[in-house]
């Protein structure tokens, strides 16, 4: 038996934030695809944290060896993973959240929640993290700025640089969610509930 997406049929496509976006919204796609990348990206350091971890036992209990560069490059991959995988996590609504009320509300308000939200809370937030990281990682880029460490690695700002990576990503995924929120709130109730019910049944 074939199966047909929901934008092929052209009805509405569920997201894992339970909003539902009408067809022919591809900026939608095309922002949240981003967060996709760089979820799928970073989720190969966390392998490389595993075998990085794993070396430095080795060496240091077994060979007696340090290896300060490899120590520092498990954080590195660490804090890569935590402010990389954030748009990924808000993408697919597993971020952290205490929801008492959201999943009850119905479509249009679920819709106006994440709006509001996304304008009020997340934006502000990531502009201003952009913009005092930005200074942070242009000072440290001025300085050759390295490790502290005797032997550890070099180009710290490197690592500084992924703080306003990750404001830029959440903000893009928040342009995404708004796009999603406006497009839901543009339809008629009646339609907008019916979509939200088949996008129930399609993925219960």
């Amino acid at each position: 038996m074939a199966v047909t997406s929901p934008e092929a049929a052209g009805t509405a496509a569920p997201s894992d934030s339970g909003l539902v976006t009408p067809p022919g919204h591809p900026w939608v796609t095309k922002l949240e695809s981003v967060a996709d990348a760089a979820g799928a990206l970073v989720a190969w350091l966390t392998v490389g944290m595993v075998l990085g971890t794993f070396a430095v036992a080795v060496l240091r209990y077994f060979l007696d060896i340090g290896a300060t560069w490899l120590q520092e490059a498990v954080t590195w991959m660490h804090a890569m993973v935590f402010l990389g995988g954030a748009s990924y996590a808000l993408r697919h609504d597993e971020h952290v959240r205490v929801d008492v009320f959201y999943r009850h509300f119905s479509a249009r308000s679920r819709a106006w929640v994440t709006m509001v939200g996304v304008v009020v809370l997340l934006w502000p937030f990531c502009g201003y993290l952009l913009a005092e990281s930005w200074h942070y990682v242009a000072q440290s880029l001025r300085m050759g700025e390295g490790s502290r460490e005797a032997n550890g690695l070099p180009a710290v700002y490197v690592l500084k640089a992924v703080i306003p990576l990750s404001a830029l990503l959440l903000s893009l995924q928040g342009l995404a969610m708004v796009l999603r929120a406006v497009a839901l709130l543009r339809q008629p109730a009646s339609a907008s509930s019916a979509a939200a019910a088949g996008a129930s049944r399609g993925t219960g």
